[in-house]
């Protein structure tokens, strides 16, 4: 089993990809950037308008089981191209049986639900050890005590929309009281804002959000998942379903304390964000080259996994629980063992 995802991210516009017998090479101009052999690689992403690839390299990747996957510059996911899907049919076949049983659904949903919610708890109750105050900490106790309250409201959800209900109120909960979290000055946060972020905090968030669903999606293709089908996010064309599926439960640990690390450190200014026509917040291409090294420094914190009871990697979380949820989907596990953070 791979232990880290080792991710090539190209992020210059006008960067152009191709193969050079068995390496990758980035190309800007006349300038070879960088050179990589194939086989050191599990995901290539581009991010931004004008990148660029060779139909060589597209199908050795293909072949070689290595995702090319391209993004926007906020890291919104655009397009990916693929080989032939690997794993065991029989596994696939359970996965569509069981994403047809409203029971099934449930019962995984039900965990990755109230774990994300026990990570943001977390994410709070870390806030309240480091720098609570009298002004702060207040509204985060409060907070607190309501996600655990949604965490037990989510382990007895008889349905999934009555689940989905859950996770919404407690998403609202802990965006509620995220500024509270910031300490640098010149950053605020007032609520979530998706598509598009129209502020740094939220374009910081959805960047990330984005490099690590496409973390998740990477790990469902290994174990032989179809990442498409998931369980608590209904189908939809071009949406990675299993993979949001998977990622609710890394949100608070790989994405929202890197954020905030990265604005409480001050290792991006205001200056690193520039603001569009539209009202959308864009990070400039050194800023994304800063949270990308610091995203993959992230990766290889060390933590003791609250399942196997063993010392791993951030990076490699993502694979162990897919693996875990196969392990289910094939009846060797008697449920889910979502990740929570301790």
């Amino acid at each position: 089993m791979k232990t880290h995802l080792n991710t090539l991210f190209v992020t210059t516009e006008g960067a152009w990809l191709g193969k050079d017998g068995e390496t990758v090479i980035v190309r800007h101009g006349q300038e070879t950037k960088i050179r990589i052999p194939l086989h050191n690689l599990d995901g290539i992403v581009g991010l931004g308008w004008d990148i660029s690839c060779s139909a060589p390299l597209m199908a050795a990747c293909a072949e070689a089981g290595v995702t090319l996957s391209f993004c926007n510059p906020n890291g919104r996911f655009q397009a990916a191209i693929r080989g032939a899907t690997a794993g065991n049919v029989l596994l696939r076949r359970q996965q569509f049986r069981w994403a047809d049983d409203a029971g099934r659904c449930l019962s995984i949903s039900r965990n990755c639900v109230a774990a994300k919610i026990a990570n943001q708890r977390s994410v709070l109750q870390r806030a309240l050890r480091d720098h609570g105050d009298s002004e702060r900490t207040p509204p985060l106790e409060t907070a607190v005590s309501l996600l655990a309250h949604y965490i037990q409201r989510s382990g007895r959800a008889e349905t999934l929309d009555v689940l989905r209900g859950f996770e919404g109120e407690a998403a609202a909960c802990y965006f509620g009281v995220f500024d509270h979290l910031i300490t640098a000055r010149n950053f605020r946060f007032t609520t979530r804002q998706r598509r598009p972020p129209m502020d740094p905090v939220n374009a910081l968030l959805s960047f990330l959000y984005a490099m690590l669903a496409h973390d998740c999606r990477s790990a469902c293709e290994v174990v032989g998942l179809d990442p498409q089908v998931g369980f608590l996010h209904t189908d939809r064309p071009g949406r990675a379903s299993l993979a949001l599926d998977l990622m609710e439960e890394f949100r608070p640990v790989l994405v929202d304390r890197l954020v905030l690390s990265l604005l409480n450190r001050q290792q991006v200014s205001a200056a690193d964000f520039v603001m569009k026509e539209t009202g959308a917040v864009e990070m400039t291409d050194s800023t994304r080259k800063i949270v990308l090294i610091a995203y993959q420094e992230r990766k290889r914190k060390e933590l003791e996994h609250p399942f196997l009871g063993e010392r791993v990697t951030l990076g490699v979380i993502p694979h162990l629980q897919a693996r875990l949820l196969a392990r289910h989907i094939r009846g060797d596990l008697d449920a889910y063992p979502a990740f929570v953070w301790r």
